[in-house]
């Protein structure tokens, strides 16, 4: 579902969005590169996060737009914005106030926790 936006038709016309007319937003720290949660945006969120200074998203559940920290005072504050080759995804570099998960971590993969896995190996003169 495309709602109304202000988005560059430029920016909008590179996004592959999903049936609800969402792209998964990424969201790293800016200096320390850790990823911190995910979330989504549809084409008003992201106007919004490109000329804000600070990060929007779409509420999947609530069915409205919200601003991160505007609650808890956890904020994130933009650095940079970047759209993978496929349109489907995005890269949002922010600092990070306080904890980035509803739950109080300080990440929302500390919260899930690492998952069992099959450790792989790079063969031997891969690049």
């Amino acid at each position: 579902m495309q709602r109304a936006s202000n988005l560059d038709p430029a920016i909008a016309d590179r996004l592959k969005r999903d049936d609800d007319g969402l792209v998964a937003a990424v969201v790293q720290q800016h200096d320390s590169r850790e990823v911190l949660m995910v979330g989504w945006m549809d084409d008003e969120a992201l106007h919004r996060t490109l000329t804000s200074g600070r990060v929007t998203f779409w509420s999947r559940s609530r069915q409205e737009y919200w601003r991160k920290g505007d609650t808890s005072g956890h904020a994130q504050y933009v650095h940079a914005v970047s759209l993978d080759c496929d349109g489907d995804a995005l890269l949002v570099e922010v600092d990070q106030v306080g904890a980035a998960c509803h739950t109080g971590a300080r990440t929302c993969f500390e919260a899930g926790g690492p998952l069992p896995v099959v450790v792989g190996a790079r063969p031997e003169g891969a690049r």
